[in-house]
């Protein structure tokens, strides 16, 4: 098949290199955009009389019967193809003859990718902001569920303090949260569009680039032709959020590995979400959250790929930014996968309270609650802290909790400690008290779940 480009070349490609150079077997995934972005650069081309209306419109309706065709599975993309927009351009020249020539009029496929690029990131932002919305609205269902079930929150995976279920899952909600505020910060800094740029210096034609704009749905054109076609800050950025919110779903992932294990046993997934050993039968394994905590790395790969490729690139095009997409391709690929699967297994995983309830009660988790009882009463905090300390190490030699403490065993280290005390050391005492903005008792979590519903409306209202 002979190039588009091949007027100045003597010789035909080397097979070698023709397949090293070919990007086809991945960007093809743009054909929808690349065809969007076509029939809006068409039509302003009719418009400004740069080509012949009828011709313009014989380009769309071309355009219009590919994507048709390719969607129906009726085209398959040959790897003699170059890249999907020499594809697109030979499929529709082939259809419509002469016209079809006509559509790359005052534009390159420098302007051409960059723009399809930006469509197609924008559009899987969108995909991915739901996915991301439809977990966060999964940690608020079992937040609202569990606003009394007690359990301990840890330090240095140390037992440390009496938090809940419910407040535990909005943490990670909120986490979720600064994510999503994350992709549309990366959304709104790259609505751009970048047609017209040319191949780095624009062009002599009369174009109109605010109609192509406004076509496609773009916010503002590009301010600068060589930055037009060179820039992929976007898509940095884009696999820095990606990886970010791989982070904090690695995080849930780890935390959900450790309570499947009989040493935590305060989660049973569903066996539609676990899998078993070829050789140990009581084994049921939480693959899914070990894979998620796996992918988190590759989707790491992909940044630090991005961040290389463009580190030494100069003004304007190279082909080395050819190596972006598979790149932006897999870390959408990964993330949007992870998201399908956990946030199902998260829906349908029992919690085992009662275990939550007896690790909570061991620990000395109340700890601090037992000095500030002192302090409430008139003992200065680290004296307050040191006393409680010394019934801490009396505790651990006699195999005691705090609760078990007679009133004269509290009274030998302080005359302070009478009969309330039991009822300030109590977990759900301790919860409670902590009504603080950010808290853990049940009045103040479920503010927190108001917020991040209302967060959730405002995204998809938006």
């Amino acid at each position: 098949m002979a190039k588009l480009w091949a007027g100045r070349f003597g010789k035909e490609t080397d097979l070698e290199v023709n397949d090293f150079n070919s990007s086809i077997s991945f960007d093809c995934r743009l054909y929808k955009e690349d065809i969007t972005g076509s029939m809006a650069h068409a039509a302003m081309l009719g418009k400004q009389g740069i080509i012949a209306e009828e011709e313009a419109d014989k380009i769309i309706e071309g355009l219009k019967g590919i994507l048709k065709e390719i969607e129906a599975g009726k085209i398959q993309f040959s790897a003699e193809y170059e890249d999907i927009h020499m594809a697109m351009e030979q499929i529709l020249t082939e259809r419509i003859g002469v016209a079809g020539k006509r559509l790359h009029t005052a534009r390159s496929r420098n302007d051409q990718v960059a723009l399809d690029m930006r469509l197609y990131v924008k559009k899987e932002i969108g995909e991915i902001k739901k996915l991301v919305i439809g977990f966060m609205e999964e940690l608020c269902d079992s937040s609202k569920k569990n606003l009394d079930t007690v359990m301990p929150g840890y330090t240095h995976l140390q037992r440390a303090q009496p938090v809940t279920f419910g407040h535990y899952m909005m943490a990670y909600a909120n986490m979720m949260k600064r994510d999503v505020i994350r992709l549309d910060n990366c959304l709104e800094g790259m609505d751009d569009m970048p047609l017209g740029s040319g191949a780095l210096a624009s062009t002599t034609y009369p174009i109109d680039r605010d109609f192509v704009r406004e076509q496609l749905g773009f916010a503002r054109v590009t301010d600068n032709s060589l930055d037009g076609v060179s820039d992929r800050d976007y898509c940095v950025e884009l696999c820095s959020a990606l990886s970010i919110l791989m982070m904090h779903l690695s995080r849930f992932s780890e935390e959900i590995i450790a309570w499947c294990s009989w040493e935590f046993k305060f989660v049973e997934l569903d066996d539609a979400f676990s899998t078993g050993s070829s050789i140990m039968p009581q084994k049921k394994n939480p693959d899914v959250c070990e894979l998620v905590r796996g992918k988190t790395g590759r989707v790491y790969g992909s940044l630090f790929t991005l961040l290389t490729v463009l580190k030494g690139i100069p003004l304007a095009y190279n082909k080395d930014m050819q190596e972006d997409k598979e790149a932006v391709f897999d870390a959408i690929d990964t993330v949007k996968q992870c998201l399908r699967v956990l946030t199902p297994m998260f829906a349908t995983m029992e919690l085992c309270r009662e275990n939550m309830k007896k690790a909570a009660l061991k620990g000395f988790i109340n700890a601090t609650d037992c000095a500030d009882y002192l302090t409430k009463k008139g003992m200065p905090f680290r004296d307050a802290y040191k006393t409680v300390g010394q019934l801490v190490a009396e505790c651990v030699k006699q195999d005691k909790s705090l609760m078990d403490l007679t009133l004269d065993e509290y009274r030998e280290h302080s005359g302070l400690f009478d009969e309330d005390i039991y009822d300030a050391i109590d977990l759900k005492t301790c919860v409670r008290g902590r009504n603080v903005t950010g808290g853990p008792s049940p009045e103040e979590v479920s503010r927190q779940i108001a917020v991040i519903e209302r967060f959730i409306v405002t995204v998809q209202t938006a």
